[in-house]
């Protein structure tokens, strides 16, 4: 049990901070640059991906048992396209009913999740990263954690984007260079976490 605990906590710390798919393994950008400019919307599409990525997570599980078990693994990525394609039009049916300005604000970027590489990525690692132990739980904690690793990351962002519009700022840096630069240097601040271990 406890060696059980272990591996979740190393796990979750892992999926968070060292392997972050955004800042770490550069996943997921487009949504990350585009609906970083204020924290509401920011975390609403973290949010999002959270439960995208582990629901996703879960299903692709079970999926890519049964296509190894019927010798259909070729059709993995498309199959999860699919679940993830899926995943993606039900929160979108729930935000536009349920909280239609969060919906309004986060515009053409909540239908890209589903092409969202970060998305598919988790998915996708998954079928490779865990052979041993209770998999399916390690899978969908994993896809759990790598959610929450895009929430804070994405959140962060938004938080320095909001406070960078009342920053002086050289002409020459304004919108885009600045966040670019911001972005780079939360990757380097992510990379520091590269060096521990468990």
């Amino acid at each position: 049990m406890l060696e059980i605990l272990g591996n979740i906590f190393t796990l979750s710390i892992g999926a968070i901070f060292i392997e972050n798919f955004v800042l770490c393994q550069f996943l997921g950008i487009c949504p990350f640059l585009g609906v970083s400019k204020k924290v509401e919307t920011a975390s609403g599409m973290g949010f999002a991906v959270v439960f995208v990525m582990t629901v996703a997570s879960a299903i692709t599980w079970v999926v890519q048992y049964f296509l190894v078990k019927f010798g259909l693994d070729y059709l993995q990525t498309i199959a999860f396209i699919l679940v993830i394609a899926v995943l993606v039009q039900f929160v979108e049916m729930f935000l536009q009913k349920a909280i239609p300005a969060l919906y309004e604000s986060l515009g053409i970027y909540l239908p890209l999740i589903t092409t969202n590489c970060a998305v598919l990525g988790v998915a996708i690692l998954n079928t490779t990263k865990f052979t041993e132990g209770p998999t399916f739980l390690y899978s969908t904690l994993y896809g759990f954690m790598a959610g929450v690793g895009f929430l804070v990351a994405i959140v962060l962002m938004a938080g320095i984007r909001e406070r960078l519009e009342t920053s002086d700022i050289p002409e020459f840096l304004k919108g885009m260079p600045i966040t670019l630069i911001t972005a780079g240097l939360m990757a380097m601040a992510f990379m520091g976490f590269s060096g521990l271990s468990f």
